[in-house]
């Protein structure tokens, strides 16, 4: 008999269930909106506070520390506070060479458990890119040999990427049946075709220059045009005019950083198994709203089941800037040229990773959806009482497949650079960021600057619109 006391206790189970999968695995964007305002109108100072308040207000639990590290880094960079910055950067670094560790062995110890419950290990361009500005603060405070050990270090992330992904897939595999026997999933990274960032190669051959070790300037130099050749999926521009030296003058560096870099999204799918096949099947909604198939995996499963789940994807953030000039004295000395898209960036270094999120998001799903299946015959105990237990199943399944969606959210999306002949000497500098209609977004001026014959002339701006 459905009683009223029944009936409550099983809506109060649904209501935790949600609040529950709200709170626990849902990915919290919401407190970014006003720092991402500030930080795009260049309020950079008050875009810091911001961003401390929501730290102090748990807005960034223990688990998404790295990405406070990340956040405040690049803001505390942008606010031309380069020690703040290297420090929170450097603990970003520390703290995930430690995590990604962590995260694939909890990732191995348990099948069942949704990523948003793990520590944030960070994804590959967001370590990449906090030791290029880590590198960028070091050169702006004249420590060139602390700068270069930021430029080796992401040269080596680089390097050691596909060996990182091949030590997780093995201890995927390995551990594998430990809450999922049947499943009998093999993992599988995808190849990253990134190991040689151009960004690195400039920093490094501008130092080596100034110093003048033309030789090793000279080989750097040659990395960044191999960069250029054999990375086209990346630099899919030409390469820009970049010069190691000028005769008879000075040069002057310009690096600008536009924009925002991607954010993750979710994409929404659908599983399908066949019990006769032993197959899943993989399903997305296309624009037609027609099932279409994402993918399918030979799994061998006990009944026909149609459930959902999701995964997050990159989404690049659309710039404004267009065009960069800079202007000397009110005379244009010409246009930056692009040097890196961070969102190519990201999307080829997070193949790997997204392949096994996307094996064990499946693997996850089908071993909870045969434990719903289970627990809904148990708990069918006829009439509207057994229809709500079902539901709260449902329900709880459902909720705590959210897609984790946790990344840094302030890094920049595009760097420009230029080189540029110069008179020694003091000089009123204008920097003009430009939109696709040649209308002015933002100017940054460097008055009474002292371009110098030897040692290095380095300017940033930056536009994140």
């Amino acid at each position: 008999m459905v009683t009223a006391r029944s009936v409550g206790t099983v809506l109060l189970t649904l209501s935790l269930a949600a609040l529950w999968g709200c709170g626990a695995v849902a990915t919290k964007t919401k407190f970014h909106e006003p720092i991402t305002v500030d930080v795009v109108s260049g309020n950079f100072t008050e875009a810091a506070a911001r961003l401390e308040k929501a730290r102090r207000d748990g807005n960034y639990g223990k688990k998404d520390r790295l990405l406070y590290y990340l956040d405040s880094g690049a803001i505390y960079h942008y606010a031309d506070k380069p020690d703040s910055s290297n420090s929170k950067l450097a603990m970003a670094e520390e703290a995930a060479d430690e995590l990604f560790t962590k995260s694939v062995s909890r990732a191995a110890g348990s099948l069942v458990l949704n990523d948003n419950l793990l520590e944030y290990a960070g994804e590959d361009h967001e370590v990449l890119y906090a030791n290029l500005l880590m590198a960028l603060n070091y050169m702006k405070l004249g420590a060139f040999d602390d700068a270069f050990v930021e430029i080796r270090r992401s040269n080596e992330k680089l390097e050691l990427l596909e060996q990182k992904y091949a030590s997780a897939v093995d201890e995927l595999n390995a551990a594998k049946g430990s809450d999922g026997d049947s499943l009998q999933i093999n993992y599988e990274a995808a190849k990253v075709r990134f190991y040689n960032d151009a960004f690195a190669r400039y920093l490094s051959m501008r130092i080596y220059a100034v110093e003048g070790r033309m030789d090793d300037a000279r080989i750097d130099y040659d990395y960044l045009a191999e960069a250029f050749t054999t990375q086209p999926h990346i630099y899919d521009f030409p390469m820009p005019d970049i010069k190691k030296t000028v005769e008879g003058g000075a040069l002057l560096s310009v690096v600008a950083l536009a924009g925002l870099s991607p954010v993750k999204e979710a994409l929404n799918l659908r599983i399908r198994t066949d019990k006769d096949l032993d197959l899943v099947q993989v399903l997305y909604t296309d624009s037609e709203d027609k099932d279409v198939e994402y993918g399918h995996l030979p799994i061998p499963v006990s009944e026909d089941y149609y459930f959902k789940f999701a995964i997050p994807k990159l989404t690049p953030r659309i710039s404004e800037v267009s065009v960069i000039r800079i202007y000397s004295d009110s005379i244009l000395l010409g246009e930056l040229q692009p040097l890196e898209d961070v969102s190519r960036v990201a999307e080829e270094t997070f193949k790997a990773k997204s392949s096994l999120i996307y094996l064990k998001s499946v693997a996850r799903s089908v071993a909870k959806g045969l434990a719903a299946h289970k627990a809904k015959q148990k708990a069918d105990s006829g009439g509207l009482e057994g229809w709500l237990k079902k539901a709260a199943i449902d329900v709880a399944t459902d909720i705590s497949e959210n897609a984790d969606l946790r990344c840094a959210r302030y890094l920049p999306g595009k760097i420009y650079i230029g080189d540029f002949e110069i008179e020694p000497g003091i000089h009123d500098l204008k920097i003009v960021f430009l939109d696709t209609h040649n209308e002015e977004i933002k100017s940054t001026y460097f008055q009474e600057f002292e371009i110098r014959e030897r040692g290095l002339n380095l300017l940033e701006a930056i536009c994140l619109r």
